[in-house]
């Protein structure tokens, strides 16, 4: 039997915390930071967690 692969694109966008929650980063920092604002990069800053739907295929996609 063969072993099952991480899904590396996965793997570098969502981060398992030690206490299991699963972290992402916010949507909407890319690019056209100038036709955005500061405020909405203030709001967009830092990690967040994942939606309970997103947290399933996550755990599926990173084998935990």
């Amino acid at each position: 039997m063969p072993k099952i692969k991480t899904h590396k694109g996965a793997k570098k966008r969502i981060k398992v915390t030690g206490s299991g929650r699963y972290m992402r980063r916010q949507a909407g920092r890319g690019h056209n930071k100038l036709a955005k604002g500061k405020g909405v990069f203030r709001r967009r800053a830092g990690d967040v967690e994942l939606s309970p739907g997103d947290r399933r295929t996550a755990k599926k996609l990173l084998n935990d």
